[in-house]
């Protein structure tokens, strides 16, 4: 959300200072406890609703489409702007529903897109990549007002802010009307599974495939193929294949209904994995500033830190895009997540080192794994759920996720009273239980990518084996089953 550089501006502009006991306003603190508290439940409620959203932007996607979704992120994007822009001056707390509003909008309009990412199969990665970048380059736009606010020494105030900042619901508006599509583009997998739902089923004799099979999956063929045009329909078809061939698991849940993907172990572990990678992604977030204030043991040094921290979370984004791209587009699943979890080990080691080289190499490689790891989620949900059902069931993931990010509070609560505001002890809880849930996962995917693949190869060798010689006739071939079966 770029919070930790719109929060400095706010802590200026007195937001919650009242708060604050006259001890702390005789000693000048820059941020008293309470009032610390206070902002950072205001990020732990728009980061919570951002994810618990998901659930509900996935069915809407899944039953309304894309366009709808959309419009519904920029009605709530127009009301979170007017709360920001008019709180100091409603009668009650209107800081914690803007930014609530703010962050319901971006699930909505984010989400939605996913879904371009089937205009181009082959980079599919590259194009999520391109996504996910846009969204953690969007936390520039508040790095550029706090720079804004400081160099007219406050008086550009949040109110003027947050009515330019209309002009973003007005765009995406703009933008479902009359350039985006109604409807989420389909996989050829889904396709396929589409035209099958209206063909009649057909029966097997024994271990063979009847002539009957055969007769649909031809049938199945030509309707993609009319569909798509038999070029289109040949390219995407060898896309698609290539794609399933480099994942190891692309397919693995395909067909199956959302109840079933929820209660498998694939959905399980994501989920776990998500939970615990989130909470740590939002509390170094809401924290940086303090966190590095006590390891440093320099106020000033922290706020160094901070700064640096702004101005390399956006960047982060857009450098990372290539990256991605390359990882998703060329390496198995299991590699990607192997990766996910090695970086997400490194940023653990570097944030209990309390020295400075340690605090601008944990920011590198965090602003680097950031959108990786986003990307990387809904790549996996994609590629093993499917897009049938990615709304319920990616949704479903990143809301069970959010709804454990209230647990910050607790994490905060632990590092100022029970620790002293010492942040290390914190930060290896975060550490042990990411390692530890990290490789479950990937074992898990490493070994099925293992399993799917023999099960392709002895599919493939018993299609190999049904294929009819040439000027062979069909019948007494047909025949021959049957006897054989008899």
């Amino acid at each position: 959300f770029g919070y930790a550089a719109i929060k400095p501006v706010l802590v200026q502009e007195g937001v919650y200072r009242e708060t604050c006991t006259k001890q702390e306003l005789r000693d000048g603190v820059w941020v008293c406890y309470e009032q610390e508290l206070r902002l950072n439940l205001m990020f732990t409620v728009a980061a919570v609703s951002t994810n618990v959203c998901a659930l509900p932007v996935g069915t809407v996607l899944d039953h309304y489409g894309p366009r709808i979704a959309s419009l519904v992120g920029v009605a709530f994007l127009t009301l979170g702007s007017v709360f920001m822009a008019f709180a100091a001056e409603l009668p009650f707390d209107g800081y914690i529903p803007g930014y609530f509003f703010l962050a319901l909008g971006g699930p909505f309009v984010f989400i939605s897109s996913f879904q371009l990412s089937n205009t181009f199969p082959k980079y599919s990665g590259s194009i999520l990549a391109l996504l996910t970048g846009a969204f953690d380059t969007s936390s520039a736009i508040f790095l550029g007002y706090r720079l804004l606010y400081q160099g007219t020494d406050g008086s550009f105030t949040p109110k003027k802010f947050f009515l330019c900042y209309l002009v973003v619901p007005v765009f995406i508006l703009l933008a479902q009307i009359f350039l985006m599509p109604a409807q989420s583009y389909k996989t050829i997998g889904e396709l396929v599974a589409q035209v099958e739902e209206e063909l009649p089923s057909t029966t097997t004799n024994g271990d063979h495939r009847t002539p009957g099979r055969r007769r649909d999956r031809e049938s199945v063929t030509s309707e993609i193929t009319a569909l798509l045009g038999p070029k289109k329909a040949d390219k995407r078809v060898a896309v698609e294949e290539k794609r399933a061939n480099q994942s190891g698991v692309y397919g693995a849940m395909h067909g199956k209904t959302a109840l079933q993907q929820v209660l498998s172990p694939w959905f399980v572990l994501i989920t776990l994995f998500t939970v615990v990678q989130m909470l740590r992604i939002n509390y170094f977030v809401a924290t940086v500033r303090t966190q590095y204030t006590e390891l440093l043991h320099s106020h000033s040094a922290g706020v160094q830190v901070n700064e640096f921290f702004d101005v390399a979370l956006p960047l982060g984004g857009v450098i990372a895009v290539p990256l991605i791209g390359i990882v998703l587009d060329h390496t198995s699943t299991p590699f990607a997540l192997a990766l996910l979890v090695g970086l997400a080990t490194l940023i653990g080691a570097f944030g209990v080192i309390g020295e400075m080289w340690a605090a601008y190499a944990n920011i590198c490689v965090f602003v680097i794994y950031r959108p990786l790891y986003y990307t990387a989620v809904s790549d996996y949900s994609a590629k093993v759920f499917g897009f049938a059902t990615f709304g319920k069931v990616y949704g479903l993931v990143i809301c069970l996720a959010g709804l454990f990010n209230f647990t910050q509070a607790a994490l905060d609560t632990l590092t100022h009273r029970t620790f002293g505001n010492d942040p290390v002890p914190v930060n290896i809880i975060l550490l042990v239980t990411a390692l530890f849930v990290g490789i479950l996962l990937v074992g898990f995917v490493w070994r099925k990518s293992y399993t799917l693949s023999r099960e392709k190869l002895e599919d493939e060798a018993e299609d190999a084996r049904e294929v009819l010689m040439p000027d062979a006739d069909e019948d007494a071939v047909e025949g021959a089953h049957q006897n054989g079966s008899a």
